[in-house]
């Protein structure tokens, strides 16, 4: 699909410089672009590429002071990295926007479904399901009996969303993300073998939240695990049993929530954080990569690093510390050493 210049400075309420009729059907990292395509230029550390670029259109601020002549035509916008991103989604949608009911679909008959649907092929849909309006279901999900999926949700090629889960409305799941699967759930007995607890609940996730893929949320051993609204999680997450996450937090890959945690709100987890279960960790708490949490955090707003995690300058002091150890061993071996000489003297 083409644009001109003038299209793309109408929807970004920007200002033309250069050819308004210019086309471009594409879009594309300043320092890769050709004659057909849209580009942009935020970061000042970048500005060299534009002198160089071949970009049929780059967008820009409004304050750029050009040092050269430049080839592209220009769209000054007041920031150019959100109006990007703009044309991103709008990109998206673009790409995206597939309607209708594929081949090989299983659809049970007791299902109600939304409007303005796309059901991909090899897809499964069980009893009782309810589905709003403006859902996207990729090939291959697999949605189980009296789950119930809202407005404008997109899940992606084989995902599994277990009986009786609920997901909120513009949630978009990743490939191979599991919603519902059992908890971690096993108590031992006397032979010292383990009995399997059943895990009855369900998982919640409300609205605008967004899982990356192969990313797991076990079901509530009995009550709901809860993912609330505006949360982010990031791929290869594991997340447990009764977990309760608060609006829009965000976890990076790799970490993992043992069972019956709460999180606050507006928390920051790095990729690789270990979190042990039955623990709280308050609202805006924010936990360096590879952090170990086991104990609760009950102070808001902080930052914590290390393992276990404490708080995070003194992490970066024990750091410089550990660095100087060898020569603190060094130094305490020679003083040892004079002490022993000046006695044996």
């Amino acid at each position: 699909m083409q644009f001109t210049a003038e299209q793309i400075a109408t929807l970004l309420q920007g200002k033309v410089e250069g050819n308004p009729a210019v086309m471009v059907d594409t879009l594309s990292k300043i320092e890769e672009a050709s004659s057909s395509s849209l580009t942009f230029l935020a970061n000042p550390k970048y500005e060299q590429f534009i002198y160089q670029s071949e970009a049929g259109i780059i967008v820009v601020n409004e304050e750029l002071v050009l040092q050269k002549p430049v080839k592209a035509t220009l769209i000054r916008v007041k920031n150019a990295y959100t109006s990007f991103t703009e044309i991103l989604k709008l990109y998206h949608e673009m790409r995206n926007d597939r309607k209708g009911i594929e081949e090989c679909v299983q659809i049970h008959e007791t299902a109600s479904l939304g409007e303005n649907l796309y059901i991909g092929a090899f897809t499964y849909i069980g009893k009782n399901v309810q589905i709003g309006n403006n859902v996207k279901i990729y090939p291959q999900v697999y949605i189980g009996d009296q789950v119930k999926i809202g407005d404008g949700s997109v899940i992606y090629p084989g995902a599994k969303i277990y009986e009786d889960c609920v997901i909120g409305k513009s949630v978009i799941l990743h490939a191979g993300v599991v919603i519902g699967s059992d908890g971690f759930g096993f108590a031992p007995k006397e032979d010292g073998t383990y009995d399997k607890i059943p895990q009855i609940g369900n998982v919640i996730i409300e609205d605008a939240v967004e899982i990356g893929a192969n990313t797991v949320v076990d079901r509530a051993t009995m009550g709901s695990t809860v993912i609330k609204t505006g949360v982010k999680l990031d791929n290869l997450i594991q997340i447990a049993h009764n977990v309760e996450i608060g609006r829009n937090t965000v976890i990076a890959a790799q970490t993992g929530v043992s069972g019956s945690t709460k999180i606050g709100e507006h928390v920051v987890l790095g990729g690789q954080v270990g979190v042990v279960g039955h623990i709280h960790i308050a609202k805006g708490s924010q936990v360096q990569a590879q952090s170990g949490v086991n104990r609760s955090l009950v102070e808001e707003n902080k930052k914590w690093g290390g393992s276990p995690a404490f708080p995070y300058n003194n992490e970066l002091r024990s750091q410089v510390l550990y660095s100087k150890l060898p020569e603190m061993e060094r130094r305490l071996a020679e003083l040892e050493k004079q002490l022993k000489d000046k006695n044996n003297s």
